[in-house]
């Protein structure tokens, strides 16, 4: 089972077969932002609720998914929403068959022949955590079809998950243990590859918001994520931040632009200042989105505003501050 790169805040899974557990890392940042949204989160599903975290790329939905799941103390399952999924797929299927054949020729003249065949059902991700009690994050969960997420219908709503298929074992059907829990985590409906969400899921679970953090946590997580010193990180949240309110052609940077940008003047040693055309070579290539769009003779679609608010801001922290004359 492969595990993507977290987000924002940080956590570490470590793997045990099927499951994830989570452990906090080194670089976890727990500000009272993240904490209060994971308290809240913790709150919910502790009251046998299902979360929803939903909100844009790039705003530690997963990281806090995994926090809220490892403050439970139970065992956790990740699966990601994908296109190609089928309700199988999460429940299981018949994987192969075994083969059983007799030949009974007790008595020299006459051969008996029995055979029997039986199919074998392997259980997935969703039916285990159904029945061991298990935290199920289902990531970008909008990215299934919604056909397939009615599964969870009579999970959430009667703790009962259908499965019709594995009668052959005498079973048309679970009973969901008590323990169970979910959190899932969306993007934007607007988003490329994401469906809309059927409203009968989505009056089963609360909705929690989440938006980019404040910018104590975003500084915070960026010098964890990069180590760079704080003073420096503070320069490259400020220019991630004020170019986020720009909004240039719907383009938001998140906290992710942060960390690459302090990451890599970590590794090389440079300085966040304006005057160095590397750093602000670094950030034309991680903010500047829409460098690719060109018209036919090479030039930029849009005016960048890159330049002018990397100019500005570390130029800004970084002019000395006015001493005033002391009085006589």
């Amino acid at each position: 089972m492969s595990v993507e790169p977290l987000e924002a805040a940080g956590q570490v899974p470590a793997m045990n077969s099927d499951n994830v557990q989570p452990e906090a890392s080194d670089t976890f940042v727990a500000t009272p932002q993240v904490e209060a949204l994971a308290e809240r989160a913790s709150a919910y599903l502790e009251a046998g609720f299902p979360v929803h975290l939903a909100g844009p790329a790039g705003t530690g939905k997963t990281t806090l998914a995994f926090h809220a799941a490892a403050k439970r103390g139970r065992p956790v399952k990740l699966i990601h929403g994908n296109d190609e999924f089928g309700v199988s797929d999460f429940v299981g299927q018949d994987n192969g068959y075994r083969r059983n054949t007799l030949v009974d020729n007790f008595i020299h003249s006459v051969v008996k022949t029995e055979e029997e065949v039986r199919t074998f059902w392997i259980d997935n991700r969703v039916t285990t955590a159904c029945i061991n009690g298990e935290t199920l994050i289902y990531d970008e969960f909008n990215r299934s079809r919604p056909e397939v997420n009615n599964l969870f219908l009579s999970i959430l709503g009667e703790g009962i998950l259908n499965l019709p298929n594995r009668r052959h074992q005498g079973a048309g059907y679970l009973q969901v243990h008590p323990e169970f829990r979910v959190i899932f985590t969306s993007n934007p409906e607007e988003y490329a590859g994401t469906h809309k969400t059927q409203d009968a899921l989505m009056d089963r679970m609360i909705t929690m918001k989440v938006s980019h953090y404040d910018r104590e946590t975003e500084i915070r997580v960026t010098q964890a994520k990069s180590g760079l010193p704080a003073s420096e990180a503070a320069i490259v949240v400020d220019i991630v931040r004020e170019l986020r309110e720009q909004s240039v052609n719907h383009h938001r940077p998140t906290l992710r632009a942060c960390i690459a940008i302090a990451t890599v003047l970590q590794n090389c040693k440079i300085s966040a200042r304006a005057d160095n055309l590397f750093f602000r070579d670094i950030c034309r290539d991680i903010l500047d989105m829409d460098v690719a769009k060109v018209r036919r003779d090479g030039s930029s679609l849009n005016e960048s505003p890159v330049d002018e608010v990397v100019a500005r801001i570390s130029g800004r922290a970084r002019r000395p501050k006015a001493v005033e004359p002391k009085p006589v």
